[in-house]
């Protein structure tokens, strides 16, 4: 498989989200990035997050794996080659101040271990990908539950987005945004991601 180049992610691409931090609905997709090095594998993971810098939140989120260089015109189908889960987790202190001062949100996402990502499996047809749900089990507990159809940008717009103003090639992978419920994470908690009914992985968080 091909090693994990750039990670892209979709700010704000659920109204639900967007409106429970107080945040402007962005009329067109904004994106940003984390470190490669912030990606790791998820699944029985045991991930050791910055717990001294402030609050942590999670953010779940779809996740696609760019199979070739992009061309303008292509669809999801033709470009991308695998689906996974994945948690954006965010120092949100850190985030709040620097929003404040109008810096970029690097310290606040680009951490080590901000971006575990389950195993990837066979991207589907669209119309899969567009009637499937996605959910974050907190201790057990359900605390987010997503669908493509809630998407403010859909991924084809998202794609070309990127692929025209920054580029795609294969190995680059997407965080798709996150819908509402997110929240803090403590240490000790555990994280199960599910797609289509079946989970995908769980990881532990430790200081």
């Amino acid at each position: 498989m091909t090693a994990i180049q750039n990670v892209y992610c979709v700010g704000r691409n659920y109204r639900l989200h967007a409106e429970e931090l107080g945040n402007e609905v962005p009329t067109s997709p904004m994106i940003f990035l984390k470190p490669s090095h912030a990606a790791v594998k998820l699944e029985g993971a045991e991930l050791k997050l910055p717990f001294n810098q402030g609050g942590i939140h999670y953010e779940a989120e779809l996740v696609v794996r760019i199979g070739r260089d992009y061309e303008p015109g292509m669809t999801a189908e033709q470009l991308v080659d695998g689906l996974a889960l994945g948690i954006d987790f965010t120092l949100r202190d850190v985030q709040t101040v620097l929003k404040q001062k109008g810096h970029p949100w690097t310290a606040a996402k680009g951490f080590k271990n901000s971006a575990p990502v389950t195993e990837f499996i066979p991207f589907p047809d669209n119309d899969a990908w567009l009637n499937q749900e996605f959910a974050l089990l907190k201790n057990g507990q359900q605390v987010q539950l997503g669908s493509t159809r809630n998407m403010i940008f859909p991924l084809d717009t998202i794609l070309a987005h990127i692929g025209e103003t920054y580029g795609l090639a294969a190995g680059d992978i997407i965080f798709t945004g996150t819908p509402e419920g997110v929240g803090p994470v403590a240490a000790g908690d555990t994280f199960e991601l599910i797609y289509a009914g079946t989970s995908l992985g769980t990881c532990r968080i430790t200081e």
